[in-house]
């Protein structure tokens, strides 16, 4: 006799943090709103409601140390192995479910809440959780967004020769790159805001979405991603004007001395 599920699976929320962002210089850590990027990440989860585990992956002790205050797991440091920046994001998922495994605290299912997303709400991610649970037979589902820039407008250049990245429509029909935006079909892009999959996916197959995935359409600023300086600054406009908002933070702003970082960052990065 088949038994029959009352209880949610066990979702961990996985929060990867490696040190050394060049772009934006300490990303993850920089303070945004008088706080680290990091605690939005962290506090959204346990806000939720339905992470029964909070765990941010790190490369550095600093790191770990303002996520700790900020009331997440930082049970480890990551390998010097997985914390490149080429280094791909299914290594350090296994890492952390493996321990999770070997610590006899398995979850089912996990879900990655990037740093750089930090309007992403707890009501975002309980809403990503409860359509996730109530799609059947699907390896993972994964925030996207409508495109900026359609890709039937792209074009691949060889040279002096050139091919567009679309193909065309068919015979008797207009190619996508001559097309009426109106008239071209919707196109979808993921954003950083959240992933969730089940942990089987990574453990067994090694990969992150599988093959089956659900589209979670992220509203209003729930997507928006800082990857550069420009990003930075454009979310501190939209969070002046109010176009923009933050989740909540139950506490005080960290506070450590930044001379001590800026001197041992080094030595506690593995």
């Amino acid at each position: 006799m088949t038994s029959i599920r009352t209880t949610p699976p066990r979702l961990a929320a996985l929060i990867p943090a490696r040190s050394g962002s060049k772009r934006v210089r300490d990303k993850n850590i920089k303070t945004l709103a008088g706080h680290p990027l990091i605690a939005y990440a962290i506090c959204a989860a346990r806000a939720s409601g339905v992470c029964d585990s909070v765990i941010v992956s790190t490369d550095c002790q600093y790191y770990a140390e303002i996520a700790r205050y900020y009331g997440a797991e930082t049970p480890f440091l990551r390998p010097a192995a997985l914390s490149g920046d080429k280094s791909p994001d299914i290594d350090w998922i296994r890492h952390v479910l493996q321990w999770l495994d070997q610590q006899g605290r398995p979850h089912e299912c996990f879900s990655i809440l990037r740093p750089t997303s930090p309007c992403r709400k707890p009501e975002t991610i309980g809403r990503a959780w409860k359509q996730f649970l109530a799609q059947e037979g699907v390896d993972s589902l994964r925030a996207v967004e409508p495109c900026a820039q359609h890709p039937g407008k792209m074009w691949v250049v060889n040279g002096a020769r050139m091919h567009p990245l679309m193909p065309m429509c068919g015979e008797n029909v207009a190619p996508y790159h001559s097309t009426q935006y109106a008239a071209l079909p919707r196109i979808y892009v993921q954003n950083a805001s959240l992933e969730i999959a089940w942990s089987r996916i990574a453990l067994e197959n090694g990969v992150i979405a599988g093959e089956v995935i659900t589209p979670f359409l992220t509203q209003d600023d729930e997507g928006l991603d800082i990857n550069s300086p420009d990003d930075w600054q454009l979310l501190e406009v939209m969070l002046a004007e109010g176009s923009a908002s933050l989740p909540k933070i139950d506490r005080e702003p960290f506070t450590a001395e930044a001379d001590i970082y800026a001197t041992e960052k080094q030595s506690w990065a593995i």
